[in-house]
């Protein structure tokens, strides 16, 4: 639900009470209205989640301005917010930004790691996903994220639906019971060039990766928690942690709870398609349909997910504040 506020001040040499209704004024409220309105649905998912699993892990990705009360890297940390998560997922941070392959120009890059550095120091674990598949750049991505103290992954396809060739850095046989343990990842959502849930199995089962981040579904059938928990066998013999992916910022129109009726006529609270994603659709995310959809009902995301045994949650499209604010 949206707000507005009046700034009411006392003006003693007119005796008035004025309200300031000037553009500047109402943009910045609202500006931090939307974002404290996401910093509430992931605090909300975080304290319900957690209420049934303390060590359930709770990870935005993007938006990582909402750490500050105002957005800017040296503001007053927003506490409540930080106190929900556990650690931050960041895209592009230095390939990626513009295009894959591309390095993130230093100005881009530079203000994202003055809120990283700052979400480091409150203990939370880092996950970088950079965009590149050159051997050379992906190199560069481990070293420079390496060198910050960052955890990261070099994707080699934006949809996210292969693994990569290469072992993955760090390996070991530990059994990964923490993010504080994670030492590389795997983010493989797209499961499309599988032809089944065992075939995905397998290929993830052949890998030493410390954490997979993967859809809750394949082929509109959810995993199991027999089968996630099959997904925490590494092909030697340790154990890795499995994060489960939700949009909370967009709609998909191939989800479970999308009502085909809304195909034609969609109710108001979604707002517009997302031109680069076909089928993802902006949502007002602090409308209570949607939150009970997500969260608040007994049939909600947030519920498959954790019957199926996953060990936290990955919240994308954290940064929808950008685009109510513009």
């Amino acid at each position: 639900m949206r707000i507005y506020y009046c700034i009411v001040a006392t003006i003693i040499a007119w005796g008035t009470i004025g309200c300031d209704s000037s553009d500047d004024t109402a943009s910045e409220i609202e500006k931090g209205e939307y974002r404290q309105e996401m910093r509430e649905l992931v605090i909300g998912i975080s304290r319900t989640a957690k209420a049934t699993r303390a060590d359930f892990a709770i990870i935005p990705q993007n938006g990582i301005e909402l750490i500050t009360q105002n957005g800017e890297p040296d503001g007053i940390l927003a506490e409540s917010y930080l106190a929900a998560i556990d650690a931050h997922g960041q895209e592009d941070l230095f390939f990626g930004y513009d295009n894959d392959n591309v390095a993130t120009p230093s100005e881009a890059s530079n203000y994202l790691k003055a809120f990283l550095d700052r979400s480091k120091t409150e203990g939370k674990k880092i996950l970088v996903t950079d965009y590149c598949n050159n051997p050379d750049k992906i190199a560069v991505s481990y070293q420079l994220n390496a060198a910050k103290g960052y955890t990261s992954y070099a994707a080699p396809e934006r949809n996210l639906n292969a693994i990569p060739g290469t072992a993955p850095r760090e390996e070991s046989e530990a059994i990964i019971t923490h993010l504080g343990q994670v030492k590389n990842f795997l983010y493989l959502i797209n499961p499309e060039n599988y032809n089944s849930k065992a075939a995905y199995i397998t290929a993830v089962t052949s890998t030493n990766y410390d954490l997979l981040i993967m859809d809750l579904f394949f082929n509109d059938e959810a995993f199991t928690a027999a089968e996630v928990n099959q997904l925490r066998l590494k092909a030697n013999g340790g154990r890795r942690m499995v994060i489960c992916y939700m949009s909370i910022g967009e709609a998909e129109n191939y989800r479970y709870y999308w009502d085909p009726s809304w195909n034609t006529t969609k109710p108001d609270w979604i707002v517009a398609e997302n031109p680069d994603w076909p089928g993802n659709y902006k949502v007002q995310y602090w409308n209570e349909t949607w939150q009970a959809l997500l969260y608040k009902n007994p049939d909600s995301y947030l519920n498959k997910i954790m019957s199926s045994g996953y060990d936290g949650v990955y919240l994308d499209i954290i940064d929808a504040f950008e685009y109510f604010e513009n």
